[in-house]
């Protein structure tokens, strides 16, 4: 009884101006680790949507011309740096001795976008129920660290806000976290940090295809319904001034929505799934990360 009262108060207080996202992640996690989530079957199906609602929204205050402009630098630097995480993780799977899918799975979650690329990929290398579960395991606690600790550590690099929203997008796995600490961080860092993890998210279509071809599995892959509803968004205010007023309120409010879904997120964070994680694939993960992390910061500093 406690737990889903302290559950409920949390989610709307997460909805309060100024309430910080990462303190609504955080809090979510205390509440999973000390009472459990009370509502583990639901949780899950209400961050997936509410994720997709708030990146919708969000597309409402983003000129189309911005996520153009954004979309189409570093494609190739994007591919190259795809390709080299992918083969950076297979490398040390095989030198930790993680199972080969699960190396995969993890090196997909990375180079792409989390748990959706995990998702994407799974049918493509026939992973079993426990490869999926281990490996969005592994990613989501990254995803929970680096929502806290990015934003401070952008400020101690001195980071531009369009800089540090390049940055999140290429070094932060899931869109949720990668939004989160964007927000946090504060000027153009949101609008930026999201067209260009959307724009990364589209790569899970060739890399699906390829494993698939390479494995034989015959997985389909998909691209998730609220990129073109983003870009939906986007193309609506900007080709009808009108709508401009009313969609930068939209993507307020999703902005501020996004803390909710945080919060209900940092419910999955429980005993039994860190022990279900284990030492060597969070050794991968964390090895992988690092990697990205350093070379998305010199890259993104280059441009």
């Amino acid at each position: 009884m406690l737990s889903q009262v302290l559950v409920v108060v949390g989610a709307l207080a997460a909805l309060i101006p100024g309430f910080p996202p990462a303190a609504a992640l955080v809090a979510g996690v205390v509440i999973g680790l000390v009472l459990g989530n009370p509502w583990p079957k639901h949780t899950p199906k209400l961050v997936k949507t509410g994720l997709a609602l708030c990146v919708v929204g969000l597309g409402f205050g983003v000129d189309l011309g911005v996520v153009a402009r954004v979309g189409s630098q570093g494609v190739v630097v994007t591919a190259l740096g795809i390709l080299v995480t992918l083969t950076l993780g297979v490398t040390l799977g095989r030198l930790l001795g993680v199972d080969r899918v699960l190396t995969l799975l993890i090196s997909v979650g990375t180079a792409i976008c989390g748990g959706s690329a995990i998702a994407a990929a799974a049918p493509a290398l026939g992973a079993k129920d426990e490869h999926v579960g281990i490996a969005v395991g592994t990613v989501f606690l990254l995803n929970a660290l680096a929502l806290v600790i990015f934003p401070p550590l952008g400020h101690a690099l001195q980071l531009e806000p369009e800089t540090f929203g390049r940055w999140a997008a290429l070094a932060i796995h899931d869109t949720s976290s990668v939004v989160g600490a964007a927000s946090a961080y504060g000027g153009d860092a949101l609008a930026i940090a999201t067209t260009t993890k959307l724009a990364r998210a589209l790569w899970i279509v060739p890399v699906t295809f390829v494993l698939s071809w390479r494995e034989g599995k015959g997985g389909r892959p998909t691209v998730p319904w609220f990129i073109p509803a983003f870009l939906a968004a986007a193309a609506l205010v900007t080709f009808v001034p009108a709508l401009v007023g009313p969609g930068h309120a939209v993507s307020a409010g999703a902005k501020q929505a996004l803390g909710s879904v945080l919060f209900l997120t940092g419910l999955g964070v429980s005993r039994t799934a860190l022990a279900a994680v284990g030492p060597r694939p969070l050794v991968l993960a964390v090895a992988l990360w690092a990697f990205v992390s350093v070379l998305g910061l010199v890259v993104v500093r280059s441009l």
